[in-house]
Parts: C-alpha cells; sequence; structure tokens
C-alpha cells in the first residue's frame, strides 16, 4: 500500500451512546487503518470489558490501562471505566501482575480529564494511593532508588539478556528466573515517575491531605533524579535498559522505557527531540528492544526483543510528536498503517507482533515452558493495544489533542500526503465537538470556535453543548 493522497474522501461512523462518531480524512490509508481500529476495539468489548485482543482475555492490568489510555477513554468512555474497575481488588487497590501494574494510575488519571467525572477521580485517588504504598514497601530497591521487576508489558524472557535469562530454564515467563524481581527497568521506573505526577495532580484536585500531596512531588523528583543518575548516560544522552540482579548495567535500546523518558518529561525538549532522533529504527519501525540479544539473531528473533510490537510504536510516535521531531512521527504512522492493511503484513487485521526484517506477521522464538528452549510462538491477530496505538497516532499526533485537568488544546500536524482530517460527534466532558483541520505541517495559522476566530488553541474544560473547532495549518 502507498501512502498517497487522493481527493476521495473515505469516511465511517462509529456507533457510541447514542451518538454517530464521525471521522474522514483524503488520505485513504489512514481513513481505512483508522477505521479498522476502531473496530478492533468493538470486536473485542466483551460484557462491557475490553479483552487484550482476538485470541485473549482481559484480565491484564497493563494492557486496559495502555488501550484505556491511548484513545478508548476519549471514543468508548464508559468501556475504559468499566475496564479500568475490572482489574482491581474491590476498587481498592490494583490488581494482577505486579511491577507495571501501576500504570493504572495514568490510565485512571487520563480518563478523570476526559470526562471530568469527579466521583470516578476520588476512587481512582484511593485505589492508587493504597497500591502505590504497598509498591513502595515490597518493590523499592533503596540502594539505587529505583522500583524493583520487569520491565513494562515484558513477562516473557526473550526480553532479557544473561544472568537474568537462565539457560537450562526453560520456562517462557521472566518471573521464573531467578534474579528477575531484583532488576530495575527504565520504563517501570518511567511509569512510576509518572504516577506520582499524577497522584500529585490528583491529590491537588480533590484537596486531600496537603502532607501527602507534597510527599508524591518529592517523590517523583528523588525518582527521576535516580533514573537519570542510574539509567541515563548525560554524555551520549541515551537511556539504558536496566541494571540487573547482579548490578550490571544493560545497555540495549528500550523503545517504550525511552518514549515514557520523553513523554513524563525526564528529560528537557531538546534532549528528547536529540534522543528520538538518534534512536535505532528497523524499516517497518521502532522495535522493542535492540539490538539482538546473543542467543537471537535476523533469523531467529526473539519474542519481546529485537521485534515490531505496534503497542510500542503508537507511544514511540506520541513521543516524537511531543519531543516535535515530526519525521520521526510520520514513518511510525506510515509504517503502521502499512504494516495493519498491507495484502503481504497484517492484510487489515492489526496484529500482535511484527517481524522487523519481513513486516510479516511473526511472534518471534521464545522458551514455551513445556520443555522447549526454542519454541517459534504465533502473532495473535485482533490485538487491542496494536489497534489504539493507530488510534493514538490520529488523535494525539494528527488532531494533536492534549487532555488536562482544565483543558483540551490542540497541536495538530498534517505530515505530507493528508491535507485534510475531520471529526465529528466526539464528546467530551458536556460537550459534543466538531473539529476539522485543513493544510499541512504543524503550524497554526486560524484557529476558530463556531466561526470566531481564537488566539488561544484550547477549550477550557467547562464547556457545554455542540461546537465547532475549525484549524487552518500552514
Amino acid at each position: 500500500m502507498k501512502f498517497i493522497s487522493v481527493l476521495v474522501i473515505l469516511s465511517f461512523c462509529l456507533s457510541v451512546s447514542g451518538i454517530s462518531q464521525q471521522f474522514k480524512s483524503d488520505n485513504p490509508g489512514i481513513s481505512a487503518a483508522f477505521q479498522l481500529a476502531v473496530q478492533t476495539v468493538d470486536i473485542n468489548t466483551r460484557r462491557g470489558i475490553l479483552a487484550a485482543g482476538g485470541d485473549y482475555g482481559g484480565e491484564w492490568t497493563r494492557d486496559i490501562s495502555i488501550n484505556s489510555w491511548n484513545g478508548v477513554s476519549l471514543l468508548r468512555p464508559g468501556i475504559a471505566e468499566n475496564s479500568l474497575w475490572s482489574v482491581t481488588i474491590h476498587e481498592d487497590s490494583i490488581g494482577h501482575q505486579y511491577w507495571d501494574k501501576i500504570i493504572w494510575v495514568l490510565a485512571a488519571f487520563n480518563q478523570y480529564q476526559i470526562t471530568g467525572d469527579k466521583e470516578f477521580l476520588a476512587q481512582a485517588y484511593h485505589c492508587a494511593s493504597n497500591t502505590l504504598k504497598a509498591l513502595e514497601a515490597e518493590k523499592f530497591d533503596g540502594k539505587y532508588g529505583l522500583f524493583k521487576g520487569p520491565s513494562v508489558f515484558n513477562d516473557g524472557i526473550a526480553a532479557y539478556p544473561e544472568p537474568i535469562y537462565e539457560p537450562a530454564n526453560y520456562s517462557s515467563s521472566v518471573l521464573d528466573h531467578k534474579g528477575s524481581e531484583n532488576i530495575k527497568c527504565l520504563s517501570t521506573n518511567c511509569i512510576y515517575f509518572g504516577a506520582y505526577k499524577a497522584l500529585y495532580q490528583m491529590s491537588i484536585i480533590l484537596d486531600e491531605n496537603k502532607s501527602e500531596t507534597v510527599d508524591f512531588l518529592e517523590k517523583s523528583v528523588h525518582l527521576k533524579n535516580n533514573i537519570l543518575k542510574n539509567l541515563y548516560n548525560k554524555e551520549s544522552n541515551t537511556f539504558y535498559y536496566l541494571i540487573d540482579q547482579l548490578g550490571n548495567i544493560d545497555k540495549s535500546q528500550e523503545a517504550l522505557g525511552i518514549s515514557y523518558a520523553v513523554l513524563f518529561g525526564i528529560v528537557d525538549s531538546a534532549k528528547a527531540n536529540q534522543l528520538i532522533a538518534h534512536t535505532k529504527v528497523s524499516k517497518f519501525g521502532i522495535t522493542s528492544i535492540y539490538p539482538d540479544f546473543p542467543r537471537y539473531s535476523a533469523d531467529k528473533p526473539g519474542r519481546h526483543n529485537n521485534m515490531v510490537w505496534p503497542m510500542v510504536n503508537g507511544f514511540f510516535a506520541h513521543a516524537a510528536i511531543v519531543s516535535g521531531n515530526y519525521a520521526t512521527f510520520t514513518s511510525e504512522l506510515v509504517n503502521l498503517t502499512n504494516l495493519a492493511l498491507d495484502e503481504d503484513k497484517g492484510d487489515y487485521n492489526f496484529r500482535e507482533i511484527y517481524n522487523a526484517n519481513t513486516g510479516k506477521p511473526d511472534g518471534g522464538w521464545q522458551a514455551n515452558g513445556a520443555g522447549n528452549p526454542d519454541f517459534h510462538w504465533a502473532s495473535c491477530k485482533l490485538q487491542t493495544w496494536s489497534a489504539t496505538a493507530y488510534i493514538s497516532m490520529i488523535l494525539y499526533g494528527l488532531f494533536g489533542m492534549e487532555f488536562s485537568a482544565t483543558a483540551v488544546s490542540f497541536k495538530p500536524y498534517l505530515p505530507s500526503g493528508t491535507g485534510s482530517i475531520e471529526f465529528r460527534d466526539l464528546k467530551y466532558r458536556d460537550a459534543i465537538l466538531n473539529i476539522s483541520i485543513i493544510g499541512k505541517g504543524n503550524v497554526i495559522k486560524l484557529f476558530s470556535v463556531d466561526g470566531k476566530l481564537q488566539k488561544n488553541h484550547f477549550l477550557n474544560s467547562n464547556i457545554k453543548g455542540v461546537h465547532s473547532v475549525s484549524i487552518q495549518m500552514g
């Protein structure tokens, strides 16, 4: 599929809560891929809960959190809320795999920023603060000032080098390999930092105990400093992947960790742009962890190693936009469009994993827990977080939407081949928005609301009723 502009406008409707949402673009690839992405979300909604994919259930906190954060909270807020609560223990603490479950806090705060539901926020704050206190007591390594545990989403041992990986241990689960609970990873500590910042903001909105508010802020500063001290090379402006159980640093490139470091502001904007620009990227998009560990290769890629996981690409694209690296964002958008649609790749299916050398769906190699150290896994179909990664590229990238507690702002970007995009009947708090953007590039020439020119490129969160937002780029 070639990523080109045509005059034909493709559109589709998305039915949600009695509202018929409609997205349009003059780029047929974007229109088709976005439609496919939203259809994937809807297909994977089961009994009001969002499943991880066509071949998976809905039991993972990380999947539900990432999918809510990457667009479901905006397009399907009721489904997102139900799903977020479904992975908690009686709405009192966050459940499931311990090391990255704190990502729920980021999704919950994003849910509030979009819906403005203060009752939800209050319960989410209680649930999140309870969980963080327990994790601080059990999983914090005082020697390094970092949280222990595997990297975000990487529950498979293929994501780790020796000595974390034990060659004689044929289990696919990282937690079955000795010492894995004592490693310190970039992405995991970045989300803890993001969670502290979110809880700080939540506590201010709710006017909670002021000493607790200050505590969250101080801990966020300390954690940021320790990430920079232990997992960052100031001279080369690069982040390291992890510190293993023996105290050794693995200098692999972890795309998700780099993305979160940029998105949460662990490095400043100038360094963030340079960091994104200097990453190693395959011809089909950035891979999860680069390069291949010694036991893997281009002919035998590790499942959680040097492979394209679209969820990771979605966050990397978001980080590229935030850092102002539009060329990198465009490359990731084009790649994921093609991976989803091309007949020799996804063939109109957002797959779980793609081979970085061929672009074909490929689950990679990893022990299978059944006495086999070299098992070729499948790449599952209809993967929800691959679809929501694409949704995030459109909402946060092309439309440039940014949500806060008090407003939604717009910093759009229209790459070559896309001259117009439009979203109608998009619900934001107590308002319905009709947003149209035309032109090219990332500079806003004109910004109007209901036909009136406006210098500021945002809408206050207290806006009500139906409103039209028109943006001209150039």
